[in-house]
Parts: structure tokens; sequence; C-alpha cells
């Protein structure tokens, strides 16, 4: 039966792991999309609210938050800015590439000129002279990759970004990627219940990148009555969102799970996942799940 350590451990049970060698993290960190208004567009509903969410992660432990220039946008970066600066000890990771048209609406942009301003003006929003992260929201399919990549090697250079993510790649563009420049992690949709990244996971496994899964909470029917994690949380103190965590947490080394939520509450549940200690039949009882 899974076991739950006293909540008091916050994050720090989930491990650690360097980013490019470079920057050591706490791997359950906290993605910050969810703080932001409905649609991912404009303020949230309780800023105060938002606030506190933040700042409670970082009482819990968790030194890695995941934002976007597009969460809001701008929204996000805002908000960090206001409950954290100066982020003692706490990495803000961030990403552009994408212009918001409207709630709900995405739109990849990866012309150079629009990057190299994505990245000025975080480091303007967040108030730092160096971003830790920074990551490639989307690979635009009407700019060659060369110049996305490189614009951002560029920066690095400059020394204004420290290390390069890439975000919704496959093998052969990270490994496209990597011959332009070093690439620290990528972060693709990855959870219990759509493992269509399995593929770059084990790459960067091997390669020892740091692999972010998006949504990775999601448990579909397999939290429903019948569902595999419906059935094990039955039999133990954890819920299925917290088995689902705790599943990607032992699933790989490199993998830094970042759920997102504007609750304080559901936020002390899910950092409580990085106590969950499954057992092995319950982890190759969630790996056969699908």
């Amino acid at each position: 039966m899974a076991e739950v350590t006293p909540p008091a451990k916050g994050a720090a049970p989930s491990g650690a792991f360097s980013l490019g060698g470079a920057i050591p993290v706490t791997r359950l960190g906290f993605g910050a999309m969810r703080i932001t208004g409905p649609g991912i567009w404009g303020d949230p509903p309780d800023r105060d609210q938002a606030i506190a969410v933040l700042r409670r992660a970082v009482e819990l432990g968790v030194d890695f938050i995941d934002t976007a220039d597009s969460y809001g946008p701008e929204v996000s970066e805002d908000l960090i800015r206001q409950a954290l600066y100066p982020y003692d000890g706490v990495t803000i990771a961030t990403k552009g590439g994408l212009v918001r048209t409207g709630p709900n609406q995405w739109h990849p942009l990866g012309r150079p000129e629009y990057l190299r301003q994505c990245v000025e003006m975080s480091l303007r929003r967040l108030g730092v002279p160096t971003i830790k992260l920074y990551q490639l929201h989307r690979i635009d399919p009407q700019v060659p990759l060369a110049d996305q990549v490189g614009v951002l090697d560029e920066m690095r250079r400059a020394g204004k970004i420290e290390l390069i993510g890439l975000s919704e790649v496959n093998v052969d563009e990270l490994t496209q990627a990597r011959l332009i420049t070093s690439i620290a992690s990528v972060q693709n949709l990855y959870n219990v219940v759509n493992r269509q990244s399995e593929a770059v996971l084990d790459y960067c496994e091997r390669e020892g990148l740091g692999f972010i899964p998006w949504f990775p909470v999601a448990t579909g029917e397999l939290a429903k009555p019948g569902g595999a994690l419906a059935k094990l949380a039955r039999q133990s103190p954890a819920t299925p969102a917290q088995l689902a965590l705790a599943w990607l947490l032992r699933r790989s080394p490199v993998m830094l799970p970042i759920p997102g939520t504007s609750s304080v509450r559901h936020l002390e549940e899910n950092v409580a996942a990085a106590s969950v200690e499954l057992t092995d039949a319950e982890f190759d009882a969630i790996s056969a799940a699908r």
C-alpha cells in the first residue's frame, strides 16, 4: 500500500535534479499557468489568492516555478515578481514564442526579432538580469528551427539566458536543436493517460536532460470508478492525483512535474504527492494502465 509521510516535508522528498548540470532544483515544481484568468487570459478572479498560492508553494519547498510570457499574457510573470521577488533560492523558468489573440487562443511566432523581444520583456517583468531557464514555447513551422534556436543561443551568449529549453518537440527536432546549442530541458505533454512523448522522455533520460511534463495530473478514466487509480486510492491514503504524480516521479529521475492550480488547498494536495511512496506492485499497475 502506498504510504504518505508527514506533509511537513513538503516537496523535498521528490528529490533533486540539476538542470544543465548547473542549476539544482527540487523535482516537484509548480506550473504558473492557472493563476491567470479564465482561458489563461487576463487577471485572475482573486489576485491576492494567486499570490498566496505562489508564496505557499515556496513555503512548502517548491523551488522550481515554470511560467510563460503568454500566460495572461504577461499576467503570470507579473504575479510571480510581485509574490516572490527577489526569488531567493527559487528558479523561475519562462517561455516565449506564442502570440495570444484571446482566451484559449495560441499562435506560434518564432521570428528571431520577436523571440529577442520576448526575452527582453520577460527579463523586465521578472526583474532579473538573466533568465535561468528560457524555453521555446513552440517551434514555429514557418521559421527555420536554426533561426529560432539560434537567436536564443545569441541571448545566452549575451548573458541574458543561462539555459535553453524546448517545448512540444519530437526526438528529431530535439536532436537538430542540440546541433545548434546546448539544450537543458524539454517540456512536453505527458501523464499517466497520455504517454505519446515516451520516446522523448527516454532520450532525455539517456542524455541527462530535464523532462518537464505539462498537464501532469491528468487521470481521465483511470480515476473513475473501476479505473486503476481509483482502485489503488481506495486502499491508500493518497488521492488519484497524488498517485499520478508519484508515478511520474518514480518513472524517471529526470522527470520534473509542474502541477499547477489557483487553490492553496489543491497546491498542498499536489505537493504532498512528493511523500507518496508507491510499492512495486502499485507502480506496475499504473504503468500497465492506459
